[in-house]
This record gives C-alpha cells, structure tokens and sequence, in this order.
C-alpha cells in the first residue's frame, strides 16, 4: 500500500516541476528574443487576418522536452 504512496508522491512532484518550468516559459517567453520567430515558424498577415503557427519553435521544444524527460526517467 505504501509503494503506491509513494508512487503517487513522486509524480506529483515531477508534474509539479514540469508545470513550473512551463509556466517560467510562459512568463519569460517574450524576453527570450527567438521563441516565436524562427526561421520554420508560420505567419499569414492579411487585411484583417494574421495566421501564426510556431512549427519550428514547437518542433524545438518538443525535442528540448523529449531530451529532460528522457534524462529524469532515466534515473
């Protein structure tokens, strides 16, 4: 009964970390210069209209995430 304890515990803290660190992106995000405007990132800009998808940025964090969570399931 108490594996599942501390199983349990030890995923909240992990998702607890990962929660953070998203949300210090979030915060950060328009003081970090490339995030958002890479050369692989969409933008439509019409009359009325502007179309942004980030493809290269989300490719890039997805690998940058991949990489941490890789590392933490590791050990």
């Amino acid at each position: 009964m108490s594996e599942g304890i501390q199983y349990i515990g030890k995923f909240l803290v992990i998702f607890g970390l990962i929660i953070i660190i998203i949300g210090g992106l979030l915060v950060f995000s328009g003081k970090i210069p490339f995030i958002g405007k890479l050369p692989g990132d969409i933008i439509i800009q019409r009359k009325n209209f502007t179309f942004y998808f980030p493809l290269a940025t989300s490719i890039l964090l997805s690998l940058l995430l991949t990489l941490i969570l890789w590392i933490i399931g590791r050990k």
